[in-house]
């Protein structure tokens, strides 16, 4: 007995030994954020742009159309904090400063430091492109500088003068393509009864619950569009490289030869393709940079300014400063899946969208809206209520443009049909004009177990959500004429929208994705062009010569403003002052996901019906 209170003494003695230790850590960690808080809060760094300076744009993690609220605290909790937190740069941030720069004549070269950039649309990528050549109009040269290149980062970095990489580096060109993981075989070993209500023959954002391979119809499919985007992509590469499409291709396919006559140095096969400029070290390159602009007053660098500093020093864009201009273009992003009423950073959330559109429809300055939206859609329940939010706009009199990022397909598709115009880029994924509904059920999985749910109810379909219980015949057929008359009146809408035969949507629906050059044929979309485009025909549209575009941001709570204002300072506070690029270790790739379990667990769909295209976009590039 007195060895069991021994053990028991001692069980606690550490037990308490071990809360003591979590609690001061956690009172450490409090006291830290503390200080850092009102640091950031009151901390106004003086940021001053050297004269002959190189503008570094080094962007990091996710290029995206608008940033969440916490972002800019990503890399402070990352660095200090040890928590992963996935960094973004806002698109419109890196237009800003390169145009800015353009005319500033402090800045005397541009650099590009595309190491940490792990994730763009390639639309996302020509729009910075077209600006760095308006840029390079100015008579400023434009640099491209790393330890390696992605495809993605290539593709940005070939719009550069000079491509320069490091030695141990490579370029990693090896093509597009769409894979998938494949589950019907787990799910019949799992007994798992995955209920499948689809209309279209392109509609495939199922088929790896449905199927162990690819169909020959979502092949036929991706195979279209990924062979457009990839021959778009070689040739703006083989414009600004002065090489031709069949090098780059051979290049890709026949790579060991090419390798073997470099010797097996991935780095001289680049340089003797012709894919940079030079193979130069961290110190070289610092050194070559130097001889451009100058070194820093302090001596430890070039000359420069880096991206979010500069930042600080410029007025960005659409935020509406000039009390002059009377009358304004509202301005709304809304990028992520479509999520019927759930407000959930990332994602569409369709009560709060409908909210900021109803605001632009009240708002008497406001004579048009822009909607720059990025989604594979998502709750079709959700789409219809934007749509019909954003006809409200129109019905008030004002016009509707919408500019499609990088995807607009499926749900997304579906709330922009009714817009006066809609504006795409050659690399939007767009269309997929198909419904689906899915409702699993794992009486199966349990029965393999020994447990088994049983009871009784007043009527045939009771107890019909349980999805530990079989899925009833008469809600299967429920279901399915629900998700028919939903394709029917996707359908409708779209043909009503852009004034087409409902035949010929027909023909083009099916659930099939189009990009943004074949889509301007088919009459899917009006023209091809940016967001800033957009903004001019709205204007145009609303016969307005006078104005200023302005965004219409979610409204926010105290706390929320405040923890923005934070953030921002917090950004700014712990930016690096040295050149973020070179001799800045390994590129960082990110993974393909495949984004259906995190869309199902969100999307929530009163009617369980989704207009959703599961593409994923970073497969394409990086």
């Amino acid at each position: 007995m007195k060895k069991l209170f021994v053990a028991v003494g001692v069980f606690f003695y550490w037990l308490w030994k071990f809360l003591s230790q979590v609690s001061l850590l956690i009172t450490s960690l409090f006291f830290i954020l503390v200080v850092v808080f009102f640091i950031a809060l009151f901390f106004r760094p003086g940021v001053k742009v050297p004269q002959g300076a190189a503008l570094v744009i080094s962007p990091t993690g996710r290029l995206v159309e608008k940033t969440t609220v916490i972002n800019p605290l990503a890399r402070f909790i990352n660095e200090i904090v040890g928590v992963p937190v996935r960094e973004e740069t806002s698109l419109q941030d890196v237009l800003d400063a390169i145009n800015a720069a353009a005319k500033d004549q402090r800045i005397k070269l541009l650099v590009l430091s595309l190491s940490g950039l792990n994730q763009a649309g390639l639309n996302q990528l020509q729009t910075i492109g077209h600006a760095i050549e308006n840029f390079k109009k100015s008579g400023k040269k434009v640099i491209a500088v790393g330890d390696q290149y992605s495809q993605g980062q290539y593709y940005l970095a070939s719009y550069a003068d000079k491509i320069y990489m490091n030695p141990m580096g490579a370029v990693g060109l090896q093509g597009f393509g769409v894979y998938r993981l494949y589950m019907k075989k787990l799910l019949d070993k799992l007994a798992v009864n995955f209920h499948v209500f689809k209309v279209g023959t392109y509609k495939s954002a199922l088929e790896p619950f449905t199927r162990n391979n690819m169909s020959a119809a979502a092949k036929d499919a991706n195979r279209f569009w990924l062979a457009r985007f990839w021959n778009s992509y070689c040739a703006d590469i083989a414009k600004h490289r002065g090489l031709t499409m069949e090098k780059i291709n051979d290049y890709i396919n026949e790579m060991p030869r090419y390798m073997r006559r470099a010797g097996g140095d991935s780095g001289r096969m680049a340089l003797d393709a012709g894919l940079v400029d030079g193979l130069k070290t961290s110190q070289e390159t610092e050194d070559y940079l130097s001889s451009l602009v100058g070194r820093s007053d302090d001596g430890s660098s070039f000359k420069q300014i880096q991206l979010t500093d500069y930042l600080t020093t410029i007025i960005p864009s659409y935020v509406g400063r000039d009390s002059s201009v009377k009358d304004r273009i509202g301005l709304i992003v809304a990028r992520g899946d479509i999520v019927y009423d759930k407000n959930i950073p990332g994602q569409i959330d369709s009560a709060a969208l409908c909210k900021r559109i109803s605001r632009a429809g009240r708002d008497k300055r406001i004579k048009a809206l822009v909607l720059r939206i990025d989604s594979g859609g998502g709750s079709a329940f959700a789409s219809e209520a934007i749509r019909q939010a954003l006809l409200q706009v129109r019905k008030a009199g004002k016009p509707v443009v919408v500019s499609m990022g990088s995807m607009a397909a499926s749900g997304a598709y579906w709330l922009s049909a009714d817009a006066n115009r809609i504006f795409a880029s050659p690399f939007t994924l767009t269309g997929s004009i198909g419904i689906f509904g899915v409702l699993p059920t794992f009486e199966g999985s349990l029965a393999k177990i020994g447990v088994f749910s049983d009871g009784t109810g007043t009527t045939r379909i009771a107890g019909a959500g349980n999805p530990l219980r079989p899925l009833a015949p008469e809600l299967q057929d429920t279901i399915q004429q629900s998700v028919e008359e939903g394709y029917n009146r996707f359908l409708s809408v779209v043909a009503k929208g852009r004034g087409l035969s409902r035949a010929k949507v027909a023909e083009l629906a099916q659930g099939r994705v189009w990009d943004g050059a074949t889509a301007l044929k088919l009459g899917l979309v009006d023209k091809l062009g940016s967001l800033h485009d957009a903004v001019i025909a709205a204007a145009k549209l609303a016969g307005l010569s006078k104005y200023e575009a302005v965004y219409i941001r979610p409204e926010l709570s105290p706390g929320q403003q405040l923890l923005q204002k934070l953030a921002q300072r917090a950004s700014v506070l712990f930016e690096h002052s040295r050149f973020a690029g070179v001799g800045g270790g390994s590129m960082v790739r990110e993974a393909v996901r495949e984004r259906f379990l995190d869309f199902s667990l969100l999307a929530g769909d009163p009617e369980h019906m989704y207009a959703r295209c599961l593409i994923p976009r970073s497969a394409i590039v990086f």
